[in-house]
């Protein structure tokens, strides 16, 4: 499958607009959410938001990965599909300095990375399951862009990848919208509970459905 372009100005406008809810919010503004596993969490920055690009390789398999990293374009995310294995790393100093250089968003990585203090140097936000020392192997087996499982979601290219220090959510372009509306209404009706608990010097555990019963 070949690099996403279509509507890029479109998705990277959307990118934007979901980089101003925390994944908790889009989880439940998504109803049905799609999440990687709990495991996969930040090491290096707090936050990641950004067009996917995918790399689909096999367990303890990397080197497909740096030529993944030639595919990349400002605000893209690379998933890395690893399949869970963290005896090994997929990633590190240099594949984050090299990204870094194509301006992407970060890196997301379903196994483990090192060099976490390049990693650091370097800046660019990398999620991943865990921080291992060695190295995976370099046969160049695998594939780019194409749907791939990571952390157990769904991942397509040009999906919508957003993490934080909750975890990371996938977002299909054609979904954006209508979750991020039903956040921003379940964050401004948190909000006015916030108020109305202060205002009485009460609390009120439940956030109702319409605020205006409060």
């Amino acid at each position: 499958m070949g690099r996403v372009n279509k509507n890029r100005d479109k998705l990277s406008g959307i990118v934007e607009q979901i980089r101003c809810f925390t994944t908790p919010e889009l989880c439940d503004g998504a109803g049905l959410y799609r999440s990687m596993d709990w495991r996969i969490k930040p090491w290096v920055g707090e936050r990641v938001c950004g067009i996917a690009v995918t790399v689909d390789v096999p367990s303890g398999e990397g080197g497909l990965i740096a030529d993944a990293i030639l595919e990349l374009a400002e605000g893209d995310v690379l998933v890395v599909a690893g399949k869970g294995n963290c005896g090994c790393s997929y990633w590190g100093d240099h594949r984050s300095t090299c990204a870094a250089m194509k301006k992407a968003a970060g890196v997301v990585i379903d196994g483990a990375f090192r060099d976490v203090e390049g990693c650091e140097k370097a800046g660019l936000p990398v999620f991943a399951r865990g921080l291992t020392c060695g190295t995976a192997g370099k046969s160049g087996v695998g594939a780019v862009n194409v749907s791939v499982s990571c952390g157990g979601a769904a991942v397509n290219p040009g999906d919508i990848i957003a993490g934080d220090r909750n975890g990371v959510v996938v977002i299909r372009p054609d979904e954006a919208e209508e979750i991020m509306a039903r956040a921003m209404e379940k964050r401004l009706r948190q909000e006015a509970v916030i108020k109305r608990m202060k205002e009485m010097g009460q609390v009120i555990p439940k956030i109702p459905k319409n605020i205006e019963n409060l």
